[in-house]
């Protein structure tokens, strides 16, 4: 499985790209990050994300998408900016018919570190041990679509087949229903 794992943001957008091999194995595809010009207004802005993001969905093909749940910081604008980049790459992922994962900075910390109280710095060794990297990748908005991508290989595919587990009980429910119906209609 392949994840791209994105960590909004206006002025710049971290990208990671994990592969999955044979379990918990994860290889390294690709990082960058995506810039927009802070002088140029909103609308353009978004519009330059969006072609971009199109581009990497379109260059790596992923099988999910993974992003960064956006939540109240103490600055309204920062906030409000990385809230607009997440919606355009919510929209490109749906657009695009993939899954889409929303990791909280903590779930995710947690998950490379073992510590929801990790510092970017523990993130940053976490993610080249675990992806065998000699260096850190930068920006650090890289190394948090990465930290992204691998959250969700250990935790959102654990949650994509317990949900494809549900469906395929219910559909098997539904089929025993019908059929005990349809029985019970030839006995009458």
């Amino acid at each position: 499985m392949r994840v791209l794992g994105i960590d909004p943001g206006l002025t710049r957008c971290g990208i990671g790209v994990v592969d999955s091999h044979s379990g918990r194995k994860l290889k390294l595809v690709d990082f960058g990050a995506i810039r927009t010009d802070s002088d140029a207004p909103l609308e353009e802005r978004l519009l330059q994300l969006d072609h971009a993001l199109m581009d990497w969905i379109t260059k790596v093909k992923p099988d999910a998408i993974a992003v960064e749940r956006v939540f109240s910081q103490l600055n309204v604008r920062t906030a409000m900016a990385t809230g607009q980049a997440a919606g355009v790459a919510l929209l490109l992922a749906a657009k695009s018919g993939l899954p889409i994962a929303l990791h909280t900075p903590t779930e995710v910390k947690a998950a490379v570190t073992g510590s929801g109280r990790a510092d970017k710095a523990q993130v940053a060794q976490m993610v080249m041990k675990i992806l065998g990297l000699k260096e850190t990748p930068k920006p650090v908005d890289t190394t948090d679509a990465l930290a992204l991508a691998i959250c969700h290989h250990w935790r959102g595919s654990t949650t994509e087949i317990l949900k494809s587990a549900v469906r395929t009980e219910q559909t098997r429910i539904k089929k025993l229903k019908a059929n005990s119906s349809q029985r019970a209609g030839r006995l009458k």
